[in-house]
C-alpha cells in the first residue's frame, strides 16, 4: 500500500513495508517511538517538490477543497504507470473520492490510515531526506500566511470591511468639511459679511471666495461660470457697499489657500461616495435598491459586517441606530422609537408623518429578507427591485386610507355605508298640523288622545282682536 502525505514543501509518496500491523492501529505508535523503527515499517519513494510559493499556495488552496492539482496529477499519473496494483491511503476523503473517480486508483481512508499520518507527522523530518526542520517550519509558515491572505481576499464574509471603512472615511469627511467651512466663513466674514448671507451655498462660496480674494475684484472679476446673472449682479453690489474691515494680502493668500484645500476635500468625498455606490452594488445589490447605497452601508457598519446584520431580525433592524432612546424609553416606560437608521431611507422620507410607522415596519421587514439573500445567497437574486415597487404600492394604499382586501370585507363596507352622507328629500305633509291624528298618522309611536278641555289647557287658542275704526 502507498500513501499520499501533503506537506508545505511539496508531495510525499511513501511505501509501507508492514502492511499486516497496520490493522492493529491501536498499536501502531510503538512502530515510530524512534526514527530507525520508523524506517523499518515505512519507506519513502518519491517527494515532488514545490517550485514557488505560488505554486504551494495553489496546490493548498486545491486540497482544501478536496481537488486535485496539476502537479498532483501528473504525480500519480506517473505513480500508476509503475505501481498499478497498488492501493493508495490519502488523508482526505473528498481528494480520494477525486483521485479514484479521474485516475481509477483504489484509494483508503480510515481510522487506521489517519493514525498512521500521525506517526508520519511525527518523524517527518528523519522520513524525507535534504528537508531540515527549520527549513519545513518556514515553509509551512510562508504557505499558511499566504492561504490566510487568499481567503481573507476571497471570502464573502469580509469585502463588507471596505464599505464599512468607506462609510467612516465619508461621515469623517462631512465633519471635517463643515468645520473648514464654518471656519472660512467666519474668517472672511470680517473682510466680506453680505457674502454669507447672499450665498447659502457652501461649494458656491468658497468658489467666489478663490476666484475673487480681496472684494475690490469683484468688478472685475467673471463669476459667469460659478453665478447666475442675478446673483453676480447683486454680489458685485454688495461688495461696493460692504461694511466689512480691510485686510492685509497675508490674510487673503492664508484664506484661499484654506479655502483650495476644501476644494479638494470635497473632491476627495465626491471620488470615496461614489467608490461606495459601486462596492455597495457589488456586496449587498438588494439592500442597496431598497433603502440606498449610504443607508445600506450605514446599517452594515452599525452591525459590524453584512453577516451580522443578516442575523438580525426586522426588528432589531428598524431601530438599529436608535439603541439609546430604545433604553430610554424602557426604563422610564415611555413609547419606543419607531426607526433609527433606516429612517433616512427614502421610502420613509417620502411618506407622511402619520404613517412613518408603518413604513419603517414594512421596509425593516423587507431589508432584513434583502440582507440575508445579499449575505448568503449562492447565486445573483434580484429580490430588491420587486420588494420595493411592493413597498411603494403599499405607501399608496396608507395615503390614501385604501380598504385591503381581507376577509369580512362587505360587512366593513355595509358598517361604513351608515355613516355617508346621503342626501335626503323630506316632503311637507299637512296632515301632520292637525291635534287629533290616528295611530296610523303617528310617526313617532303611540300617543294618548286627550280630550277638549285638556287640550285647550295645553294648546290655548289665540284669538283675532279687531281693530275698530273710529
Amino acid at each position: 500500500m502507498l500513501v499520499l502525505f501533503e506537506t508545505a514543501g511539496g508531495f510525499a509518496i511513501f511505501k509501507i513495508l508492514k502492511e499486516k500491523k497496520l490493522q492493529k492501529s491501536e498499536n501502531l505508535y510503538k512502530e515510530f517511538q524512534n526514527p530507525e523503527n520508523a524506517s523499518k515499517f515505512i519507506k519513502l519513494i518519491r517527494f515532488e517538490k514545490f517550485a514557488s510559493m505560488e505554486d504551494a499556495l495553489a496546490t493548498a488552496s486545491a486540497t482544501i477543497k478536496g481537488k486535485m492539482s496539476k502537479k498532483l496529477k501528473k504525480c500519480l499519473k506517473d505513480l500508476v504507470s509503475e505501481e498499478a496494483q497498488e492501493k493508495l491511503a490519502v488523508a482526505d476523503a473528498k481528494l480520494g473520492s477525486c483521485i479514484s473517480s479521474k485516475l481509477n486508483i483504489n484509494c483508503v481512508n480510515n481510522s487506521a490510515i489517519q493514525e498512521l499520518m500521525r506517526c508520519i507527522r511525527m518523524h517527518l523530518d528523519s522520513l524525507i531526506e535534504g528537508i531540515t526542520p527549520k527549513d519545513l517550519a518556514a515553509m509551512s509558515l510562508g504557505v499558511a500566511h499566504g492561504l490566510s491572505r487568499y481567503k481573507f481576499k476571497f471570502s464573502p464574509d469580509k469585502i463588507d470591511k471596505m464599505v464599512i471603512e468607506a462609510v467612516s472615511a465619508l461621515d469623517d469627511l462631512d465633519k471635517e468639511l463643515n468645520n473648514y467651512v464654518m471656519r472660512c466663513k467666519e474668517w472672511y466674514g470680517w473682510h466680506f459679511p453680505e457674502l454669507a448671507k447672499l450665498i447659502s451655498d457652501n461649494t458656491l462660496y468658497i468658489k467666489i471666495v478663490v476666484a475673487m480674494g480681496c472684494r475690490e475684484n469683484a468688478a472685475t472679476t467673471d463669476f459667469s461660470s460659478i453665478l447666475s446673472e442675478e446673483d453676480e449682479k447683486k454680489v458685485k453690489e454688495m461688495a461696493e457697499l460692504s461694511m466689512g474691515t480691510e485686510i492685509m494680502e497675508d490674510d487673503i493668500f492664508n484664506i484661499k489657500n484654506m479655502c483650495e484645500e476644501v476644494l479638494k476635500l470635497q473632491e476627495c468625498r465626491a471620488s470615496l461616495y461614489e467608490y461606495l455606490k459601486n462596492r455597495m452594488v457589488a456586496v449587498a445589490p438588494n439592500m442597496a435598491s431598497l433603502v440606498g447605497e449610504m443607508v445600506g452601508a450605514r446599517l452594515i457598519s452599525h452591525a459590524g459586517s453584512l453577516v451580522n446584520l443578516a442575523k438580525h431580525p426586522a426588528s432589531t433592524v428598524q431601530i438599529l441606530g436608535a439603541e439609546k432612546a430604545l433604553f430610554k424609553a424602557l426604563k422610564e416606560r415611555h413609547n419606543t422609537p419607531k426607526y433609527g437608521l433606516i429612517y433616512h431611507a427614502q421610502y420613509i422620507g417620502q411618506s407622511n408623518q402619520a404613517i412613518k410607522g408603518k413604513a419603517s415596519r414594512m421596509l425593516a421587514a423587507k431589508t432584513a429578507l434583502a440582507a440575508r439573500v445579499d449575505a448568503f445567497g449562492e447565486e445573483d437574486i434580484d429580490i430588491g427591485t420587486e420588494h420595493r415597487a411592493k413597498l411603494e404600492r403599499n405607501l399608496k394604499f396608507l395615503e390614501e386610507n385604501a380598504i385591503k382586501g381581507i376577509s369580512g370585507t362587505g360587512k366593513a363596507r355595509a358598517r361604513m355605508e351608515k355613516y355617508d352622507n346621503k342626501s335626503k328629500v323630506f316632503q311637507y305633509n299637512p296632515g301632520d298640523d292637525s291635534f287629533l291624528r290616528s295611530k296610523a298618522h303617528k310617526p313617532f309611536g303611540k300617543r294618548k288622545f286627550q280630550s277638549e278641555d285638556q287640550s285647550e289647557m295645553q294648546h290655548p287658542k289665540k284669538f283675532k282682536t279687531e281693530v275698530k275704526e273710529e
